[in-house]
């Protein structure tokens, strides 16, 4: 099997690798192998080749941010004043803590925000900051009351 360029390229394993993956990627080859019907080192190498194409980006923890002491998760709408360089605002994010991560958007705002804070003064501190030092013009924010997880292997589906 060449390496992966694209969704296209992936074959009915493939796509049962990464949906074994994704909900469990701590498993190991053995275990992989098992439930996808390879040996460990067959499953191995798909999973090397599917990294080595981009297809795997790398593997993460899902955080509870309430357990961890920010349950005020938020998504922020982020407007730029005139003249500020969007790689200047992105930069400078890396000096929130609170944002968790972010995406440079179309439409009326220039970036999309999702934060988690310790309280409504930590946020509110959290958008002086980013008007004051950052050039933020404006900021949209609604309350994340409650996550709803959908299965992220839906996407494997063949189209």
């Amino acid at each position: 099997m060449a390496a992966n360029n694209s969704a296209s390229d992936l074959d009915v394993v493939d796509r049962e690798i990464l949906s074994v993956l994704l909900h469990e990627g701590r498993i190991t080859y053995q275990e992989l192998g098992r439930t996808v019907r390879l040996s460990a080192n067959a499953a191995a190498e798909r999973v090397r080749r599917m990294r080595a194409s981009g297809v795997i980006r790398g593997y993460r923890a899902d955080l509870d941010f309430a357990a961890l002491g920010r349950p005020l998760v938020m998504v922020s709408d982020v407007r730029l004043r005139e003249g500020v360089p969007g790689k200047e605002f992105e930069r400078g994010l890396a000096h929130f803590p609170q944002v968790l991560s972010a995406a440079h958007v179309t439409g009326e705002y220039d970036y999309q925000l999702r934060v988690a804070c310790t309280d409504t003064y930590e946020f509110e501190e959290l958008v002086d900051r980013l008007k004051r030092d950052h050039g933020v013009r404006a900021v949209r924010s609604r309350l994340l009351l409650r996550q709803i997880d959908l299965d992220p292997a839906r996407v494997l589906a063949n189209p």
